[in-house]
């Protein structure tokens, strides 16, 4: 087995730790960023050779870019993994623009800046993987995560026009698209906007429902999801994206069936907006 070098933003818990924890136990190295330390503690102590963690806000472009030069001036890396992000619920006019604007600044942006900062290093060591952690959200919307989806719509966007811009220099891009998964996302990190009385009843606040572990656990497992993220760097050519969990694939489907039914029903209204033919 090949053992590579990995960065991963946002190791502290979710995919990021479940990616982090199985990499070091085959061997691997990880450069992990976290915001706290102390929530990587155990694995600096259990593997003091191979992992590093680095303190980052990926929201800091200068400290994106900085970060990532050093890693790359320390050796080769091979696979990076852009995880770091949140969920925030809530209808759109119950948002903030504090909130508007941090959830962009993470998910999006902070994506955007790691790629960005790390596409030079892998031109110059000869090629690489990038693998982008976006969620079925990415091709589905629901109501109550307007904000979320916009974040990840947008950076699925960017890595798909991105994988064609480097695939000539043998740098793969893989947007990794998960279900609903027993991770801290669902279950302690997402953020709740503040509630208008009028979106009662509403179907913006059926997220609620999702977010009470009472009603059920989502149907994902987290350790098998991140053992496929990790196969996927040894397949050639990196797959552009990879949807993980049945009850994702199943949404994805249904919704990009219904989707390519509404643009044929278009046809005739297309075409009757270019100049006739010889024009």
């Amino acid at each position: 087995m090949t053992t590579r070098t990995w960065l991963i933003t946002g190791v502290s818990s979710g995919f990021g730790h479940a990616l982090t924890t199985q990499l070091l136990q085959r061997g691997d190295t990880v450069i992990g960023t976290v915001r706290n330390l102390d929530k990587v503690a155990d694995l600096t102590e259990q593997y003091p050779d191979t992992f590093r963690p680095e303190i980052l806000d990926v929201t800091d472009t200068a400290a994106v870019r900085k970060t990532v030069d050093a890693a790359f001036a320390a050796g080769r890396i091979d696979v990076i993994v852009s995880n770091a992000g949140y969920g925030l619920f809530g209808a759109a006019e119950e948002i903030s623009d504090a909130q508007v604007e941090q959830i962009i600044a993470t998910n999006l942006t902070g994506s955007i800046a790691l790629i960005r900062s790390a596409l030079p290093h892998l031109h110059a060591q000869g090629g690489g993987r990038i693998i982008q952690m976006s969620t079925y959200g990415g091709q589905v919307a629901f109501p109550g995560n307007s904000m979320y989806h916009a974040t990840k719509w947008g950076v699925e966007g960017f890595a798909e026009a991105v994988a064609q811009e480097v695939a000539p220099f043998g740098i793969g891009v893989t947007i990794v698209e998960p279900g609903g998964a027993r991770t801290e996302f669902r279950y302690g990190s997402a953020q709740v906007a503040e509630a208008i009385d009028a979106y009662d009843g509403n179907p913006a606040h059926a997220f609620r429902a999702m977010l009470d572990p009472t009603n059920g656990l989502a149907p994902g497992d987290p350790q098998r999801m991140a053992g496929r993220i990790i196969e996927s760097a040894d397949t050639e050519p990196a797959p552009l994206r990879m949807v993980l969990g049945s009850q994702a694939l199943d949404a994805t489907l249904g919704v990009l069936r219904k989707r390519i039914e509404d643009f044929e029903a278009q046809r005739d209204l297309a075409t009757s907006t270019d100049f006739p033919p010889g024009e």
